[in-house]
């Protein structure tokens, strides 16, 4: 894990901490442990004035607006339980930018980007759920923006933890830089 820097335009973008997706369980970590590192990730990046962006997944309910496509694990059609995309409340701050997706990444079809860019930020720090499928497409998508991107790997958990260190060890220093949430704590505070 290296975390060596984070640019004065730096967001945090928080992937799918919404009410169906921390009901489950998280594998490496309890995503009761991912959503209170997250709140404190957030708060900080509010305290030193840096944009943090809540992501969140939400389907029409009759499942019009699924990505279409054949693949070989069948995916759900049932309709949602009520409220399964709001967000944590414990993170949500009205300061905060929300973005809602329907697919996988947090970029593809959403206004993301030009949500950054407007607030001229060049560098992101994603965490979240599900490591393997929303942070690591968001992440690979940052990084084909040409966005700086750091990883908090304790700030995110996955079903499998297989699956999260796969992520962790082998695709995220690809892509940018990993570390923990009190190394980002860290920087942060210095860089005031």
């Amino acid at each position: 894990m290296s975390v060596t820097a984070l640019d004065p335009a730096t967001a945090l973008v928080v992937v799918d901490l919404q009410q169906g997706i921390l009901a489950a369980p998280g594998d490496p970590y309890p995503t009761s442990e991912v959503l209170a590192r997250n709140v404190r990730l957030a708060a900080a990046f509010r305290a030193a004035g840096l944009p943090v962006v809540l992501v969140r997944v939400s389907f029409a309910p009759d499942g019009a607006d699924l990505v279409p496509g054949r693949t070989e694990l069948a995916r759900p059609r049932a309709t949602p339980p009520e409220g399964w995309d709001t967000l944590a409340a414990e993170l949500h701050d009205p300061s905060d930018t929300v973005v809602t997706k329907h697919n996988w990444g947090a970029f593809h079809g959403t206004d993301l980007d030009v949500q950054l860019r407007r607030r001229g930020v060049t560098q992101l720090v994603l965490t979240g759920v599900a490591t393997s499928i929303g942070v690591e497409s968001t992440a690979r998508a940052a990084f084909e923006h040409g966005y700086h991107v750091t990883l908090a790997v304790d700030a995110m958990t996955d079903m499998d933890a297989q699956a999260h260190r796969n992520s962790v060890e082998r695709i995220f220093p690809r892509l940018g830089e990993t570390g923990t949430t009190e190394e980002i704590l860290d920087l942060l505070d210095k860089s005031r």
